[in-house]
């Protein structure tokens, strides 16, 4: 499989899977899809984002060795906004190195706050953060405040989050 051309194909849950599958969990394979991840295209990006995150969730041993790039990336500037959803997402699904997790914390408590994010985005931050709040239950207090000045206004999706925080947390 030429897997640029795969991306580049059509942008749809049959492509995604057919990545997956051919990915499954060959390290050499999945190493070239991160390599797309981090094109300087932005639909390369963005389309390689999708498979990427669900492999990961899969196989999650397959981006310890990348986890440091990940999170550079994250922190790029003008990043579209299916690379920040897909690659939050997956952080919800691995374990996160100790080394790891004050930039997990920084980049999620971001996202939380800022008031242009995409909700999935700030739903999948939630998640992670109820995740590093039980190793870390002093972050809890500031992302309960978080939920409440937004609760209000957010989606289902991000009050189902924030609801699970709040039940966990209080």
């Amino acid at each position: 499989m030429n897997l640029l051309e795969t991306i580049l194909e059509e942008h749809s849950k049959k492509n995604c899977d057919k990545i997956i599958s051919w990915v499954g969990t060959d390290q050499k394979r999945f190493d070239e899809l991160f390599l797309l991840f981090l094109n300087d295209e932005y639909r390369v990006t963005q389309r390689a984002s999708w498979p990427l995150s669900f492999c990961t969730i899969a196989h999650p041993f397959l981006i310890e060795k990348k986890l440091d790039k990940l999170l550079r990336n994250l922190k790029k500037p003008g990043l579209h906004n299916a690379v920040k959803r897909n690659t939050v997402r997956l952080l919800q699904h691995v374990n996160i190195p100790e080394q790891n997790e004050g930039v997990v914390m920084e980049i999620c408590f971001e996202y939380l706050e800022s008031p242009n994010e995409a909700v999935a985005v700030k739903a999948f931050a939630l998640n992670t953060l109820s995740k590093l709040a039980k190793k870390y239950p002093e972050i809890s207090p500031e992302v309960k405040l978080l939920i409440e000045d937004q609760i209000a206004h957010q989606s289902a999706a991000f009050k189902v989050s924030a609801r699970r925080f709040l039940k966990e947390f209080s």
